[in-house]
C-alpha cells in the first residue's frame, strides 16, 4: 500500500515531467493535488503497481465523460468547446472528487491504466524497417501489455517524419506525425514490412467492442489531446478489420508457448512500450532471460522501454549471437524522438 508522502511525490513529478508543456489543466491540478490530504488519502486505494497520477485523473475523466454534469466539465476541453481557465479548476476538481468519492475509490481499485498509445507507432515503425530490411523476412509480432492491441496495427497506419514524405501504408486513413530530433536519421521502409502474425498479451485485455471498455480507454487521453483522440478513434477502426489474436495472461509465462508456434521462416519481433514500469524488478529481469534463452534456438528481436532507462532498447539474438543497442530517445506520447544510431539499418 501506498503512503500519503509516495504519492505526494508522485504527483509533484507527474506535473514536471509529464505534463509540463502537455497539458495545462493535469499539471495544475497535479501540483494543488501533491498538497491536499483528502485526495492523496483517496488515492491511497490504487491498485500496487499502478502510475497514480493517470489512474485517478482517468477515473474522473470516466466519469465525466458518463455523467456530463458538473461543473468540472467546463475545464475539459474534451467536453466543451470553450474550457474555462484551468488554473481555476482545482475547487471544482476536489468537489467533484469528494461527490464521487466511492465511485473513484472503486476505479481506482479495479481498473489499469491501459493506454494505447498509437503515435508511439511513430518510432516503432523504423525500428521494425531496420528488422525486415536485415532479415528479410515476414514479421511475426508479440506485444507485452498489449491492451486492446492497436500498436499491433503499426504497418496499417502511414508515417511522415519532418517532410511531407509519405512511408507506411500508403493508402491508410491514420496518417501520423512525427519530429525526428537531432542528426541521425533512421531506415524507413518506403511501404510497410509483411506481417505473418500479431498476438498481444496482457493481464487485461482491452475488448473495444465493448462501450464501457472503449470509454475507459478514452477517458486515458488526456483532455486537451484531440488529436490523440482523433488517432485512438481512427486506430480501433483498423482493429475491426484485421486479424488480431489477445491473450488474456502473464505475458513472460506464456512467450515460450507462442514463440514455438510462429514457423521459422517469420522473424519473431516481442515489443512493448511504457509497460515494464508496471513491472516488479523479478518480472522484469525473467522477461530478459525467457528471450535470451529463446534467442538461443531461433533469431528474436525484443524492441522495449522502461527496464533499464526510459530508452528506446533493441536486443538482436541472431545465430545464437546476443546483441543490445540503446536505439533512441522518445517523447511519452510519441510526439518526437531522437534516434541515437548512426548506421540507419544496423540492428546486429
Amino acid at each position: 500500500m501506498y503512503n500519503k508522502e509516495i504519492i505526494s511525490q508522485l504527483f509533484t513529478n507527474f506535473a514536471e515531467r509529464e505534463c509540463k508543456n502537455s497539458s495545462e489543466l493535469y499539471e495544475y491540478l497535479a501540483l494543488k493535488i501533491s498538497k491536499d490530504e483528502e485526495i492523496l488519502e483517496l488515492c491511497m486505494t490504487a491498485r500496487n503497481g499502478q502510475p497514480i497520477p493517470n489512474l485517478l485523473f482517468g477515473a474522473v475523466h470516466y466519469l465525466l465523460l458518463k455523467m456530463n454534469e458538473h461543473q468540472l466539465k467546463n475545464f475539459y476541453p474534451s467536453l466543451v468547446s470553450n474550457p474555462q481557465n484551468p488554473y481555476e479548476a482545482f475547487d471544482d476538481f476536489k468537489d467533484f472528487c469528494l461527490i464521487h468519492k466511492e465511485a473513484i475509490r472503486h476505479l481506482l481499485e479495479n481498473k489499469l491504466v491501459q493506454t494505447n498509445e498509437v503515435r508511439r507507432c511513430a518510432y516503432l515503425y523504423p525500428v521494425f524497417s531496420c528488422i525486415n530490411e536485415k532479415t528479410k523476412k515476414p514479421l511475426a509480432l508479440i506485444e507485452i501489455g498489449t491492451s486492446a492491441g492497436l500498436q499491433l496495427l503499426w504497418d496499417q497506419y502511414s508515417y511522415s517524419y519532418n517532410t511531407d514524405e509519405v512511408v507506411g501504408n500508403l493508402d491508410s486513413k491514420l496518417h501520423i506525425t512525427s519530429e525526428i530530433i537531432g542528426d541521425n536519421i533512421p531506415y524507413f521502409s518506403k511501404t510497410s514490412p509483411f506481417v505473418t502474425t500479431r498476438i498481444g498479451i496482457d493481464l487485461n485485455t482491452i475488448d473495444l467492442q465493448n462501450e464501457e471498455e472503449y470509454l475507459w480507454l478514452k477517458s486515458l487521453i488526456w483532455p486537451e489531446h484531440k488529436e490523440r483522440l482523433n488517432m485512438f478513434e481512427k486506430a480501433a477502426h483498423y482493429l475491426k478489420n484485421n486479424s488480431v489474436q489477445l491473450i488474456e495472461g502473464d505475458g513472460v509465462e506464456l512467450l515460450n508457448e507462442y514463440v514455438n508456434n510462429v514457423p521459422m521462416e517469420n522473424t519473431v519481433c516481442i515489443f512493448h512500450t511504457h509497460v515494464a514500469n508496471q513491472m516488479p524488478k523479478e518480472t522484469k529481469e525473467s522477461l530478459l532471460t525467457t528471450i535470451e534463452a529463446i534467442g538461443k534456438n531461433r533469431d528474436v528481436f525484443h524492441i522495449y522501454n522502461n527496464i533499464q532507462d526510459r530508452f528506446l532498447h533493441l536486443d538482436s539474438y541472431v545465430n545464437g549471437v546476443a546483441h543490445k543497442q540503446t536505439i533512441a530517445e522518445t517523447e511519452g506520447h510519441g510526439r518526437w524522438f531522437k534516434w541515437l544510431i548512426k548506421d540507419a539499418i544496423k540492428t546486429q
